[in-house]
Parts: structure tokens; sequence; C-alpha cells
């Protein structure tokens, strides 16, 4: 299975999940075509890493059904991780190791085939060939984010998953990670992003949504949009939900 044949990347079917009487999720459903670039916005505690979470498999649903190319990620969620990549604000790697190993002991996770050579490739597409020897608890916030790029895709993932990856950046970092992310894209990767960055995420996302209190409130073409017009949509839709 490939990105090729992937007839609808990601598709929630009426999905909820529940953490004891909290609602996270509350009765989602979104239909997530391959290549598509989703920002999906909200305040804290909408459910929005839950259902990153959820989409991603590594958190299970309460009730509703979330599928994968057509293949049920709970059934099959060895399988379908192979085609996943995660990004967060939590770089996922080793500090005592430097880039390359850092790399090389993911791609060996994977199965990844020329790893020495994919690593090499990915920390020249992310700006770190020079910094490839160092140990990464030396590296600068911005850096470790563009190696957690590199990380999430040493397997060369269809559906790439970012959980808040602009946290803690400043601007010059934040404007890097988002040419390496709009490069992605343009390789018809399917991304899903969360981010409270209104600005970046709407330059970035060709769809955007909008959850509040477990529930999607808005999705729509971001090109239909600009900055202040999705600012009062955003607002009034929170204000409603009295956070």
């Amino acid at each position: 299975m490939t990105g090729n044949n992937i007839k609808s990347a990601i598709k929630i079917n009426n999905v909820s999940k529940r953490f004891g009487r909290i609602t996270a999720v509350d009765n989602v459903s979104l239909s997530i075509e391959p290549g598509e670039f989703l920002t999906i916005f909200g305040p804290n505690g909408a459910g929005k890493t839950t259902l990153i979470g959820l989409m991603s498999g590594l958190v299970s649903v309460t009730s509703g059904e979330i599928s994968i190319g057509g293949l049920d990620i709970k059934e099959h969620h060895d399988e379908l991780r192979k085609l996943i990549g995660l990004i967060s604000h939590q770089t996922f790697t080793y500090g005592q190791l430097t880039a390359m190993e850092n790399l090389l002991f993911f791609a060996k996770l994977y199965d990844v085939k020329n790893i020495k050579e994919r690593a090499g490739f990915l920390l020249e597409q992310v700006g770190l060939t020079r910094r490839a020897n160092d140990i990464t608890r030396t590296f600068s916030r911005g850096m470790l984010q563009r190696l957690s790029i590199a990380r999430a895709l040493i397997h060369d993932p269809r559906i790439l998953f970012l959980d808040e990856p602009f946290t803690g950046l400043d601007q010059h970092a934040a404007e890097t990670l988002k040419q390496s992310l709009v490069g992605l894209h343009n390789e018809n990767t399917t991304i899903v992003m969360i981010t409270h960055n209104l600005k970046l995420g709407l330059e970035m996302g060709a769809r955007v949504a909008l959850q509040v209190a477990g529930k999607i409130k808005f999705d729509q073409p971001s090109g239909k949009l600009d900055h202040q017009s999705f600012e009062e949509v955003y607002f009034k839709a929170v204000g409603e939900a009295h956070y």
C-alpha cells in the first residue's frame, strides 16, 4: 500500500473520545484527501491534540471509526504506522546522540533501507548537514525542530501530523520551519497541523478547521478567508463555548 493508491487519506466517522467524565473529542467527522494540507485551530482544551492522537493511532477511540486508505486504524495499526510521521513541540530526539545518530536509530526502527544515505539526504533537506556529527543537546530549539522533521520523515511517510510545531520558536526559526513544511506539501504528502498561530496556519493550510469543546465548528478552504475574517469566526465560536 502506497500513497499513490490511497483513495481517502484519512476518514473519521462520528468519533468521540472520553476520559472519565470529560469528552475531549465529541462526535467528529472529517474526510482528508491525499495531498491535502489541513490546519486545525482551537483554544487550549479543545481536544486538538487528542484528535491528532486518534488519527495517528496513539489514542484509541471511545466510539466511532477512523480509517486510513480504507483500513481501520485500530485493526491495522502496525501496517499503517509506516505511513505516518509525527512532529510536535516535543522533538522526540536524544540529546546524548548526534543528529546523524538520532536519524540512524529511528531508521533502524522502521527497517529503512540505505539508512546512511537517507539520513544524510534528510539532514541536507533541513539544513543540518554541517551539524550532522554534533551532539544534539547543543542545538537551538529551531535546530531541534528541524531535526524532528527529518526524524519524522526518515521512513518516507505519506501522512504527516504536526502538533504545535512552532511552539517556542523565534520568528526566523518559525519561518525556516514553515518553508520546510511547505516543501513537503508540494511533494504530495498529506499534512494535518494543529497550531495557535493563526497567521502561519492560514498561510500554510489549503483548508482550515476550528475545533471548540471537542467539536468541529468550522471547516472551509483557506483561500476564501483572510486573517481578520477568520479571527472573527474564531473568537465568536470560542466565546459561545464559554471558555
